[in-house]
């Protein structure tokens, strides 16, 4: 019987068999290796100045990272009991889930359904928009409680756009992003017109929490791990959320905070160093900051997040390709290589995926999706850039995490992790794990075993579903704060209890404290 792959199958990340590569390409390895190797005493470098900037960003002057309070004050206890609706407004798909905490510690149950988000609606008008948002709230309902008669449902409401929030019940959308552009949004509280249109139709639903989907990480991972202390996304984007005491923000000194008090942070750490004092930025990065709609902001997420990787690739093949010494894929029409963003970090994967000795999947690649034929020698670069890009994106990411934990003086915790790059990146996770043991000086894992499997200090972990069981989770944690009358960064704190099951002073619902 005929096998197909009849290749030795190659180590994934290696130097691969440079033996023979000409001189010229070799060099032009080597070159592309310093220019984009993170060095031990550089990640620390880069930790240091992330931890200063952060305490920045708490201050009353506030730096280029936001830091902002996001009124969900503490973690769960894992205790939360009740029924609770949560609804993600995505850039495609508009997600409704109902999510039932049971009695058990950590569980839950949830139903969900999606529902397209139209193109025109992006481009449409606010109430268009919020219309077609109650709508399919209300059929979600109607299909799941058919015939019911409902108290009003606790809802929250991941919404992932820039937002400022005085209140966990109120966000003011700084800018749109994801291909929306509607009039009449940006710089105005979108809850009240939301609620509008869920009274206009009659809809048994009550907002209680907005949030970003970085804060929803960290608090559904915690629900189910009560070593989580950081929440992070690395997709197409990047961010961070963690717990901070509010004795150590200095912006909100003004509120009368009990200092002990844990108060979610949403980071925003894309903005990290937009004064471009410490990245070790190439000259393909400042492309892509210049070339980019708002240049000089969030330098930090240009660097490792998924939308760039892809492109940084593009322009140095391209470049590679123009100048003369080099001149890789000569005599070849690269015209399709000059589309910017032609190239995700799927590419990249698909690269650093292929098992075969001769590369011949990315030989395949090239030709197909960009009509270049390579030689061995070109292949043998492109993995290695491949790897080179991956791999500072991982290890840059880790400084995030590292600041966090020292900033906080955590020696071990779990940090709870989403995003397309971090759940599908080759050696994403590995090499972010070195990043950290070479910045935070381990030697040795937990309870003196040796690193890895499951034994470092601090260990980032695939995350809880943050937009939907973290929207209920801090619906339901707000409401508890509502019954026990705390109610700092609550705008409407009666008309929340109004008519849900929570309203009940006999009521279980987010259970009582005397569950421990």
């Amino acid at each position: 019987m005929a096998t197909r792959h009849t290749q030795p199958r190659r180590q994934p990340s290696r130097k691969g068999s440079m033996a023979d590569i000409p001189k010229d390409l070799l060099q032009e390895i080597k070159r592309l290796e310093d220019l984009f190797t993170v060095d031990t005493a550089k990640l620390k470098a880069i930790t240091s100045h992330f931890q200063d900037e952060l305490a920045r960003g708490l201050s009353k002057e506030g730096g280029s990272i936001p830091m902002n309070p996001t009124w969900c004050m503490g973690f769960p206890t894992g205790h939360e009991t009740g029924t609770f609706l949560a609804l993600d407004m995505g850039g495609t798909n508009l997600r409704v889930c109902e999510i039932n905490l049971p009695e058990e510690k950590g569980e839950f149950d949830i139903i969900q359904s999606k529902y397209r988000m139209p193109e025109e609606l992006k481009t449409g008008t606010a109430d268009e928009l919020w219309g077609y948002i109650a709508d399919c709230l209300q059929q979600f309902i109607e299909y799941h409680h058919e015939g019911e008669k409902l108290d009003k449902l606790p809802l929250g409401f991941t919404f992932s756009y820039p937002a400022t929030q005085d209140y966990i019940d109120h966000g003011v959308l700084q800018r749109w992003t994801k291909g929306f552009d509607i009039d009449g949004v940006e710089g105005k509280d979108v809850v009240p017109p939301f609620e509008a249109a869920l009274e206009e139709r009659g809809v048994p639903i009550k907002l209680t929490a907005l949030i970003n989907d970085t804060t929803g990480t960290l608090i559904a991972s915690a629900y189910t791990d009560s070593e989580m202390r950081i929440g992070c996304i690395f997709g197409t984007g990047c961010n961070a959320a963690y717990m901070e005491h509010c004795g150590d923000i200095p912006k909100l000194e003004h509120m009368k905070l009990d200092p002990n008090q844990e108060i979610a942070i949403n980071c925003e750490w894309g903005a990290f160093d937009n004064e471009h004092k410490i990245l070790p930025r190439t000259q393909y990065d400042i492309i892509i900051d210049k070339d980019s709609p708002r240049p000089g902001q969030q330098s930090f997420e240009k660097m490792v997040a998924g939308l760039y990787l892809g492109e940084l690739f593009r322009l140095v093949l391209l470049d590679l390709h123009e100048v003369a010494h080099v001149k890789i894929f000569e005599g070849q029409d690269v015209s399709s290589l000059k589309k910017p963003y032609s190239l995700d970090a799927s590419f990249l994967s698909d690269i650093e995926n292929d098992p075969f000795e001769n590369l011949s999947e990315t030989h395949d690649r090239f030709e197909k999706a960009l009509g270049i034929k390579c030689t061995k020698p070109e292949l043998e670069l492109i993995r290695r850039l491949a790897e080179l890009i991956g791999t500072r994106s991982a290890r840059l990411s880790a400084c995030g995490v590292a600041a966090i934990c020292l900033k906080k003086n955590y020696k071990t915790c779990h940090v709870g992790a989403d995003g397309s790059v971090f759940n599908k990146y080759p050696h994403f996770k590995a090499r972010g794990a070195q990043a950290l043991k070479e910045i935070l000086d381990w030697d040795k894992g937990r309870d003196g075993k040796a690193l890895g499997k499951g034994h470092d200090p601090v260990e980032i972990l695939p995350a809880e579903d943050g937009s939907g069981v973290g929207a209920a989770l801090i619906a339901a944690l707000t409401l508890k704060r509502v019954q026990e009358g705390k109610v700092m960064g609550i705008r409407d704190p009666e008309g929340m209890l109004k008519g849900t099951k929570a309203a009940d002073p006999k009521s279980k619902e987010v259970a009582p404290e005397s569950k421990k």
